[in-house]
């Protein structure tokens, strides 16, 4: 797949990305997340202190995998630096945007709310690195 097809097949249905990072002592560490596309970056959130905000604010790099769960599966892997926002007017934001992706336009507030705390923060993915497969159909 095309670097172009890759973020297409984000920007769809939502789907659940598998985030990994690097820890301290080096052993890989992978995350199930809600994301969202927002030009051509990958917003997501976490807790200032998971392993994935260490390993984030440690290194400043993830990959992420994302398939469709539709055998035979189209699954797609990008990679690339991670910046670090802690603006809790934003990350109310963009909580709402992907609650609502993921649980509905009508949950969006109730997200936003939930999720939108001091100590969880933004994290916008910068992919450098794109692969993909598509499922087949004819």
């Amino acid at each position: 797949m095309t670097s172009d097809e890759v973020m297409d097949f984000l920007r769809g249905p939502a789907y659940l990305g598998h985030l990994a990072t690097v820890r301290e002592d080096g052993r890989p560490h992978v995350a199930s997340i809600w994301f969202i596309v927002d030009g051509e970056d990958i917003v997501f959130t976490t807790w200032h202190t998971s392993v994935k905000g260490k390993n984030l604010r440690r290194t400043g790099y993830a990959a992420m995998d994302v398939t469709d769960g539709v055998p035979p599966f189209t699954a797609v892997q990008v990679e690339g630096p991670v910046e670090i926002v802690d603006d809790l007017e934003l990350l109310r934001h963009w909580t709402g945007i992907i609650g609502g992706r993921y649980m509905g336009a009508d949950r969006a507030e109730e997200f936003a709310k939930r999720n939108g705390i001091k100590g969880e923060v933004v994290c916008r993915m910068r992919p450098v690195k794109f692969s993909g497969i598509a499922r087949i159909t004819e």
